[in-house]
This record gives structure tokens, sequence and C-alpha cells, in this order.
């Protein structure tokens, strides 16, 4: 079995996605409940991964209609594969062998993650310099501070920074709210679509991290 991580697999239709080591997927098998899981090792042409919660075995039947669900840049990704249980010994480790994409579902609203990056804006009628941050980014705008001298309907120009030596994400937008701590919802008018998918895989990056976290400190008992 050659395991290689790189989180793509080729099948008839070229590359699809697969989810990388240790990252949170859903198993979801034809009759039963979902099944929380996580990938210990994704290759080529096999994914392994482990149930992360009490379990009884699966049968033939479930593991026949297994279905793994994981999130990717993309949306929602479904995957089928041939299912089996790895070691008689330990049931809930189970190899899913040539993994293909059944559908990926697109979420209607972008994510929206709480995340605190420097943001550079210019903005209202004078274009005045507001140096603040974000409280939460999404990939249609993002919840600014320290800016009340904007007002709903303002346009404004932005660079956000979201990693240190980066050159920052940089656009147009409009205030479309100001909610009850002051905050002004900026609303992305004009974005590069390069920038736009940078900002998408910084949100889901930092998603994965939260998600493997927490699995850390349920393992753990923390």
């Amino acid at each position: 079995m050659k395991f290689g991580g790189r989180g793509k697999a080729e099948h008839q239709s070229g590359p699809i996605e697969l989810p990388e080591r240790s990252d949170v997927v859903v198993l979801i098998p034809p009759r039963g409940a979902r099944i929380p899981a996580r990938v210990l090792e994704s290759g080529d042409h096999t994914l392994l991964v482990a149930i992360t919660v009490p379990t009884p075995p699966l049968s033939a039947s479930q593991l026949e209609g297994l279905v793994v669900e994981f999130q990717a840049p993309s949306g929602r990704v479904h995957l089928e594969g041939a299912a089996v249980i790895e070691d008689p010994t330990d049931p809930d480790v189970l190899r899913i062998d040539s993994p293909r994409s059944i559908d990926v579902v697109q979420e209607r609203e972008y994510v929206r993650i709480k995340s605190v990056r420097t943001a550079l804006v210019f903005g209202g009628p004078n274009l005045i310099q507001i140096d603040s941050y974000t409280v939460d980014i999404s990939g249609g705008g993002f919840l600014l501070a320290g800016a009340e001298a904007l007002q709903i309907g303002d346009e404004v120009q932005f660079q956000i920074e979201l990693n240190p030596g980066e050159l920052p994400v940089c656009g147009s937008g409009k205030v479309m709210r100001i909610d009850l701590h002051g905050h002004r919802g900026i609303a992305f008018e004009s974005i590069k679509d390069l920038d736009q998918r940078r900002l998408i895989r910084f949100i889901f990056e930092c998603q994965r991290a939260e998600l493997r976290m927490g699995l850390e400190v349920e393992r753990h008992g923390d």
C-alpha cells in the first residue's frame, strides 16, 4: 500500500479532492447514524480512517454503501469506494480503496470565521484612512472594528493581511450594516479572483486547524 498524503486521487475523469491526513470526516452508512472519523493516511488510491466514537462494527452491507463526507474548498465532498475493515481485531479502522467523488455540495453562503487580522481601509466621502482589524471574515466580506466614521452605504477600499510576509488581500466593498458593538459589516464589491481564492483557502485552513484542535482535546480529555 502506498500513502503519499497529497490530497488528490486519479480516476476516469481526472484528479479528485481527498481529505488529508488528520482531517476530520464523517462516515455515512446506508442505514444508521452518521459516524465521526479521522483520516490516518491519505494516498493516491486509498484512505485509512479511524472511527472516533464508540460504534458497533459495521456490517458488510454498511461497508458496501459507505459514503465519506468531508469539507473541501470547493464545498462538501461525498466519496464512495471499496470499504473494508483494515484489521479484524480493530474494527474502528477502515480502508477505503479507489475512492471516487459522487457529488460536491456547494454552500449557498460563504463560511464566516472569527479572525482578527490587520486591516487598512480607506472609506467614506473623504476617503479617510482607518488602521484597524477584522472581527470576522468570510469569502464575501468582513466585519471591521474601529470604523465609527463609516456609515451604511459608504464605499471602501481595503487591504487585509492574512499572514505575515504575504501580500495583503485587496479590493473594494460597501458598508452594509452596523452591529450592536459598532462594528461595520463590509460586503465585497470588487476583489481579484486570486485574492478571493487565497481568502477562501485561509478560511478553510483555519476551520481545519480548529477541527484538529477539537479532536486532540477530545482524545486527551483536556
